[in-house]
């Protein structure tokens, strides 16, 4: 009894390990390589697979999606004998997991090896600063070489790119020197063009204020020389409407003789005015103002006119006592006729001012004195 036991539990897991050896579970984006006896069989896809047990052995498993390795820097020699640590990364895939597996024994070291070499080819064909500038140039240079290289591997070369490139710490120091160098020219260069448009700009500023300064100016002397005109004018306007006024005064005044006599007889004082007049200028119609002076005092004291006849001649060096007193009695009267007149001449120029209140014009009272007689 215990034997058989032994044996039914034998019999169990000798056919768990069948199944264990049968089925066979790759994953997703896997592919898993089946040789038998040594010698290649078949490719599992991803899922669920049977194989023979103890025939049929899953050698490799493939990771079939993209990969991407990073190597680590290298030192590269450029064109100009300066050396470079330049690190790179790789994006590839397995296209072919047979390739892969039975073509290349380590796909990966393969294609690091290979990156090397062909970077360090590229590289020593272009000097530093080329080198430091080129990145897209050398990264369709491995590209392609690394993809045609790969392409019998069953490998795809997705893209490569340069992680960096370090020149030697002396370089560095000489790189950081004409950067320096550079950026300061450039500030000098742009400091001056800022100085020159400011330049420019303050000159188009002083020329555009000169010239409205100068229309101002113009505008100005226009419009004062229009004021003045127009002042001269209403000024001018204003001195013909005083004259005509004046005018029209004197003519609605009817001034008479006697009036323009007194007006004779007030300007020669005006004449005789000044220490340095020597030489007096009498006008010619002074004479026949005094002859209308001396026509009004007659009609001014009631003496009739006399008709004229003919001079008689005073003898002055005679002692004839009555011609003597005759002619202070005439003198008298001709005073007395001048002041009359005169007093007329003021009443004639301001109307109302010599008349007594509650008086006809015509019976002020005599307010002349004769004279006493010389």
């Amino acid at each position: 009894m215990p034997v058989i036991l032994v044996l039914l539990a034998l019999v169990f897991l000798f056919l768990i390990v069948m199944l264990a050896k049968t089925v066979r579970i790759v994953p997703q984006a896997r592919a898993g390589i089946v040789e038998r006896f040594g010698k290649y069989k078949q490719t599992l896809p991803a899922g669920l697979n049977v194989v023979v047990p103890f025939v049929d052995k899953v050698r490799y498993l493939i990771d079939l999606r993209e990969q991407v390795v990073s190597f680590p820097p290298q030192p590269v020699i450029t064109e100009d004998n300066l050396v470079v640590s330049i690190d790179t990364v790789i994006y590839f895939q397995v296209t072919d997991p047979i390739a892969a597996t039975y073509e290349i024994a380590n796909y990966i070291q393969a294609i690091e090896q290979l990156t090397m070499t062909t970077l360090r080819n590229i590289v020593g064909g272009m000097d530093l600063e080329e080198t430091l500038t080129s990145r897209d140039q050398i990264n369709s240079g491995l590209r392609g070489v690394l993809d045609e290289a790969t392409g019998k591997w069953g490998i795809r070369v997705n893209r490569v790119e340069l992680k960096g490139i370090d020149p030697p710490p002396s370089i560095k120091d000489s790189m950081e020197k004409q950067m320096r160098a550079d950026r300061e020219k450039r500030a000098v260069i742009l400091t001056a063009e800022g100085q020159r448009q400011a330049a420019i700009l303050t000159a188009e500023g002083s020329k555009q204020s000169s010239i409205l300064n100068a229309e101002g100016a113009r505008e100005s002397q226009i419009l004062r020389a229009q004021a003045d005109r127009e002042s001269s004018i209403l000024r001018a306007q204003g001195e013909g409407q005083a004259i005509q006024t004046v005018f029209q005064a004197i003519h609605d005044g009817n001034p008479d003789q006697s009036l323009l006599a007194y007006q004779y007889l007030q300007m020669m004082p005006k004449i005789a005015e000044g220490g340095a007049n020597k030489l007096w200028i009498v006008p010619s119609e002074i004479g026949k103002a005094l002859e209308g002076l001396g026509s009004t005092m007659s009609n001014l004291q009631g003496i009739p006119q006399q008709v004229a006849g003919p001079k008689t001649r005073v003898d002055m060096g005679s002692t004839d006592t009555p011609a003597l007193d005759s002619a202070d009695s005439e003198l008298s009267k001709t005073t007395a006729a001048v002041e009359a007149a005169i007093k007329e001449a003021e009443i004639a120029a301001n109307p109302g001012k010599g008349r007594a209140v509650g008086l006809p014009a015509g019976d002020e009272p005599e307010t002349g004195a004769e004279p006493p007689a010389q």
